[in-house]
């Protein structure tokens, strides 16, 4: 342990956010839906009717600002090419 490690607070929640929006997709792909297209629909219209309630996935993925998981997904997208 002789080095100091700098952990950037921001990269705690964007792996944060990630996590949950995962965790949103497979409890509605659970419940039968299009996880893609109703979280689509749900960052495009801030209708949080598109996200279903099961499984806490409504409250949990509205905490977040839609501008940020916007971000967080475009920038995980352009850095795995």
């Amino acid at each position: 342990m002789d080095n100091t490690k700098i952990y950037n607070s921001s990269d705690f929640q964007n792996e944060y956010v990630s996590q949950v929006v995962k965790e949103v997709a497979i409890a509605l792909e659970d419940r039968g839906y299009n996880a893609v297209n109703q979280i689509v629909g749900y960052l495009m219209s801030g209708d949080p009717g598109y996200i279903s309630s099961y499984k806490e996935s409504r409250s949990r993925i509205s905490e977040f600002d839609r501008t940020k998981i916007l971000e967080i997904l475009v920038t995980q997208f352009l850095s795995d090419k």
